[in-house]
């Protein structure tokens, strides 16, 4: 019964204490949540953690959502999960350069020739070199597949700021896609 539930209808028992209810909420997001985190941090670990206080939160919040007032939980966990990430990415700025380990080069003469994980680890590598906010937005656009309406309701921004991120995320992918002699478009 619960599997059919809409999620809105699943929140309001998870506000009434029903753990059947944040478990399925849980199991019908976890995998979407995960992988923003891992996109936007690159540390699995990290991500398992963020994704934790992010359901944490959401069991905690429960009794004061507001079908009516509120945009899906998918959104609404996103929010969360994309701020989580964000805060943990400002304090990571303020490793000393002895601790922050060597830098792995991921470039190869063609993208064709890796491998999934190598093609991930590229993947990774290029969007670890963009803005937060720039990276946050290709991860919630392309690997989330989420409207600009939603991308901008996550990020708590308007459309038109939102669409500004995305293009200067992908002009800078493209340029460092290229120093790397990855042709933008015939191989990605």
């Amino acid at each position: 019964m619960l599997t059919a539930a809409s999620d809105h209808t699943l929140m309001e028992a998870v506000a009434r204490g029903q753990t059947l209810a944040f478990e399925q909420l849980s199991f019908r997001h976890l995998r979407t949540m995960l992988g923003v985190a891992h996109r936007i941090l690159g540390n699995a670990a990290e991500a398992e953690e963020v994704v934790q206080e992010g359901f944490l939160r959401l069991w905690r919040q429960a009794p004061q959502w507001d079908p009516d007032g509120t945009g899906s939980v998918k959104t609404w966990l996103s929010r969360v999960i994309t701020n989580l990430c964000l805060d943990r990415c400002r304090r990571r700025r303020d490793v000393p350069l002895e601790e922050a380990g060597e830098v792995q080069d991921t470039a190869r003469d063609a993208f064709d020739d890796l491998g999934l994980q190598d093609r991930q680890k590229l993947v990774q590598s290029l969007l670890s070199g963009l803005p937060e906010r720039q990276r946050v937005a290709v991860v919630l656009a392309y690997f989330e597949e989420m409207s600009g309406k939603e991308i901008a309701e996550a990020m708590e921004l308007s459309a038109g700021a939102v669409e500004s991120l995305l293009v200067r995320a992908r002009r800078t992918l493209r340029d460092r896609a290229e120093t790397m002699g990855i042709v933008w478009g015939e191989n990605i």
